[in-house]
């Protein structure tokens, strides 16, 4: 027998509904990509699930909707309305064009499809059942105009791609990450999202991205968020970036949409954090929500099966574009206050431009002097909470004489050694030491007299339902409250009762940016951030007494040469060193 065989079909599919389909989001990105390709200007996301997971998903569109025998056509392979020739490939304006879809999924589902064309006459529309790639039933059916797919028993032909699914709640956030981002990408689109009947997002149909922000993320966020615009030739840049005081410890949420299409880009994510400079700290990255108009020949959509990575002709020319609008944006805007707590102005402005926060105001005289107060008064509360008694002292002696950029403290050994501490590196170790040892002795907590409440958006609040016994790890309590709504009862007592959401969202951020992570990895990684989130930062001016305390609580640390992520916390220069530096003897 030859070693060389033909597979079946039913093989073949299950292969392509491999590369397609694989988890229940890609179904969800699939569905929603048709929908908006039939111009659809509002669309149905609705989800059903049990304590095991995603059982069905839903989507109802307004589209043009498809007639019998194009709704029969659908379900094959390669069928597709998108391109008709090789050469359309270099002038893709769709979000599908491979045609493989509908036949992937219901190579691996039960799909049922009800569809009738729009403004085409017809009096009734279409019914089409598949089930593990075969039309099961075919009918015609009483429907309005548009489109309703409905996908159930995922993977039930495939259980071993069922087994590696996550947990309901993981699977559910990657759902709602794909809505958020083609909302993002679509504000001509009116989206609303149902989960086993409740509302869990729903955005407005509007010419302008920051109404689809406010209502995603909140008006909080809209409101602090800095327009950015730039233009080559072949190029067009629009969008929003965050300042640099609402930061993240990833690159998570830096969105991008390209001609419409939501994309992932580690290339255009560093042009972003290229564009902030020294405004933001090297393990830093923005909150970002760029649209950019490509020239579609410059723009290969076709190098990945889900058609979530683009490639990019003249790519040093597009992120280094990028990285000047960004640094433009920032700029031409006062950085130093923050916006005043007002509604997002919902203006229309001539020619169909979005609505646009107040500008900030004015910085006001004596503003650079409250700001110092509150930097020594919030440094003075973050070093009195690590305060600590006894303890051994690692570290050699030495006295503090100043700081250099108001990021590392200097200080002279007993002999003449010269130190530069990297003050926010070293009361990072600090607080991680402390969070650690009270994680383990399960005594971490501190009540809160006022609870945090914390807003997030779907795909956040899905992720923070099963990272809430993580956090109770690191000392967080942490109860639902309402709708993607959070109320934090008690902190971490090395972060006293001051604290803020952010750390929060950055726990939430960092946990969903890495999945593979095993729970004991997770748990570590909320300790990092909260130790990195209450600690001084680079940029605060210390008072002579205050890095003199600094010093003493990093000497009676057990690790006092580096910070938990392993960078340097000190470094030392000799006399012998400083004199042949110098040339000296």
């Amino acid at each position: 027998m030859t070693k060389i065989r033909v597979l079946d079909p039913d093989t073949v599919n299950q292969i392509a509904a491999g590369e397609v389909v694989e988890r229940p989001a890609s179904v969800v990105k699939e569905l929603l990509e048709n929908a908006i390709d039939a111009g659809s200007t509002s669309i149905l996301l609705d989800v059903s699930s049990d304590m095991a997971g995603i059982t069905k998903i839903r989507v109802t569109d307004n589209g043009e909707g498809m007639s019998g025998e194009e709704a029969a056509l659908a379900f094959h392979p390669h069928a597709t309305s998108k391109i008709r020739e090789i050469a359309d490939l270099s002038a893709i304006r769709t979000l599908g064009f491979r045609g493989e879809a509908l036949a992937s999924i219901a190579a691996v589902a039960e799909v049922t499809l009800v569809t009738r064309p729009r403004g085409g006459g017809a009096l009734a529309g279409t019914r089409i059942v598949v089930r593990g790639g075969e039309v099961v039933e075919e009918s015609e059916v009483g429907a309005p105009e548009g489109t309703t797919v409905a996908v159930e028993r995922l993977f039930y032909n495939t259980p071993a791609r069922r087994k590696f699914l996550k947990s309901r709640n993981t699977e559910l956030a990657h759902v709602y990450a794909v809505a958020e981002s083609l909302a993002l990408a679509h504000g001509e689109v009116a989206f609303r999202v149902v989960q086993n009947g409740k509302e869990r997002m729903a955005t407005q149909r509007s010419g302008g991205g920051l109404t689809t922000i406010a209502g995603l993320y909140g008006a909080e966020l809209a409101r602090s968020l800095v327009p950015v615009e730039g233009r080559l030739p072949f190029l067009r840049i629009g969008g929003y970036i965050s300042r640099p005081s609402e930061s993240r410890g990833n690159p998570s949420q830096i969105s991008v949409s390209i001609n419409g299409r939501s994309i992932s880009s580690r290339q255009i994510a560093a042009a972003v954090r290229e564009g902030y400079g020294t405004l933001l700290p090297k393990d830093r990255y923005p909150v970002a929500f760029l649209e950019l108009s490509i020239d579609t020949g410059l723009v290969d959509v076709n190098v990945h099966p889900t058609k979530r990575e683009v490639r990019l002709s003249r790519e040093r020319e597009i992120t280094g574009a990028i990285a000047a609008a960004v640094e433009e944006a920032l700029t031409k805007h006062d950085l130093t206050r923050e916006t005043p707590d007002e509604p997002v102005q919902q203006q229309i402005v001539p020619g169909g431009a979005e609505p646009v926060p107040s500008p900030p105001p004015v910085a006001e005289s004596g503003a650079s002097y409250t700001a110092g107060h509150r930097s020594f008064t919030l440094s003075d509360r973050q070093l009195r909470r690590t305060e600590t008694e006894g303890g051994e002292n690692l570290l050699p002696a030495m006295e503090p004489i100043g700081q250099v950029a108001a990021t590392y403290i200097v200080a002279e050994g007993s002999d003449g050694t010269l130190y530069l501490i990297d003050q926010h590196a070293a009361h990072e170790r600090i607080l991680y030491d402390q969070v650690s040892e009270q994680r383990d002795r399960a005594a971490g907590s501190q009540e809160l007299i006022t609870p945090v409440v914390v807003s997030l958006p779907p795909k956040e609040s899905a992720a923070l339902r099963d990272a809430i016994p993580l956090l109770a790890d690191g000392g967080f309590v942490v109860e639902e409250f309402g709708r993607d709504t959070f109320a934090v009862r008690a902190v971490p007592a090395a972060l006293g009762a001051a604290e803020d959401p952010g750390t929060i969202r950055e726990a939430i951020a960092d946990l969903l940016a890495d999945e593979s992570r095993t729970a004991p990895d997770r748990r570590e990684a909320v300790t990092c951030i909260v130790a990195c989130r209450g600690a001084v930062k680079a940029g605060a001016i210390l008072t002579p007494e205050q890095q003199k305390r600094l010093l003493m609580q990093l000497a009676r640390t057990k690790t006092p040469w580096a910070c938990p992520h392993g960078r340097p916390t000190v470094v030392a220069f000799d006399r012998r060193k400083l004199d042949g530096m110098f040339r000296r003897g």
